[in-house]
């Protein structure tokens, strides 16, 4: 696999996770498979308004004590066991033992990729980095035809990283968030547009 920001290829590493989701990386980070045990470290960094408030709504807010370790455990592994999603953890390769934020693919007609970062990390590039890797396995190893990706058209930050995926915008619609009900832009790219650019298909 290719990282589209370096040139070089991304190492796909050992299956970690025992429903088979590899170890990915990026010339800056690690995507390493869903744990239970992340969730410690999780519940401290994602109940924050500036990671929260473009989140769907069917993420509890306040957010609860347990509310990491009761959506990894009932709701994550589950579907990753079932083959349904994809989640990561993302870790710098300079601190690979902290997580710094998360990203995740999802079957279905609706929005196939999710994800969030850490207030310290927001800004930097890192979750462009993640979703190439992420749009990468979702491709070429997952053998699916077409990624979306809704989100708030407030949300200036997730659009640009739709943008330089090479995503288009396919319509708008309204959905309620964290922060309220606001206007929503559907993303899309299908795996020829996605591999046009990089020089396969």
């Amino acid at each position: 696999m290719m990282d589209a920001l370096s040139g070089r290829r991304l190492s796909v590493f050992a299956f970690h996770n025992r429903f088979m989701i590899p170890e990915l990386q990026t010339a800056r980070l690690i995507l390493r498979p869903l744990e239970l045990s992340d969730a410690e470290q999780v519940q401290e960094l994602f109940p924050h308004w500036e990671v929260v408030r473009y989140l769907a709504t069917r993420v509890p807010w306040p957010y609860p004590p347990d509310g990491a370790l009761t959506y990894y455990r009932d709701d994550a592994l589950p579907a990753i066991e079932r083959g349904d999603e994809w989640h990561w953890t993302l870790r710098l390769k300079t601190a690979p033992e902290r997580i710094i934020g998360c990203i995740a693919l999802i079957k279905g007609n609706k929005d196939n990729r999710g994800f969030w970062l850490g207030r310290e990390w927001q800004g930097q590039g890192f979750m462009s980095e993640a979703s190439e890797a992420a749009n990468e396995y979702w491709f070429e190893t997952l053998g699916m035809p077409l990624l979306r990706a809704g989100k708030a058209a407030a949300n200036e930050a997730s659009r640009r990283i739709s943008q330089k995926n090479g995503m288009r915008l396919v319509h708008t619609e309204e959905r309620d968030y964290i922060c309220g009900r606001l206007p929503t832009e559907v993303w899309e790219i299908t795996a020829e547009e996605w591999r046009a650019p990089r020089g396969r298909g």
